[in-house]
């Protein structure tokens, strides 16, 4: 099994640049869609076996579950925010698949 990544800098900096302004712009309610779209080019350039991967994750879904991560973490005082990273991943791996 080979796997491989065949993105760049200039690719990587243009969405790091975009994600940043998606971001700046709304204001923080675009992060959802501007991780999406990392994601996204993430998956875009890579391949597993010779096919390459695919994100349809959506902005809309991810917001839903960071409102209800946000949610469990004032519940529980902050506690449940060490599991949010580990939540993002399980989403974004549950939305990643071969082409």
């Amino acid at each position: 099994m080979e796997s491989k990544f065949d993105g760049g800098l200039l690719g990587l900096i243009g969405t790091y640049l975009l994600v940043f302004l998606l971001t700046f712009v709304t204001l923080g309610i675009g992060l959802p869609w501007g991780m999406v779209i990392f994601e996204r080019w993430i998956a875009n350039h890579t391949t597993i076996d010779g096919k390459r991967l695919e994100f349809d994750g959506t902005g809309l879904s991810l917001l839903g579950n960071g409102l209800l991560w946000l949610l469990l973490s004032i519940i529980t005082l902050g506690i449940y925010g060490l599991w949010v990273p580990i939540k993002y991943k399980q989403w974004a791996v549950s939305h990643t698949h071969h082409m």
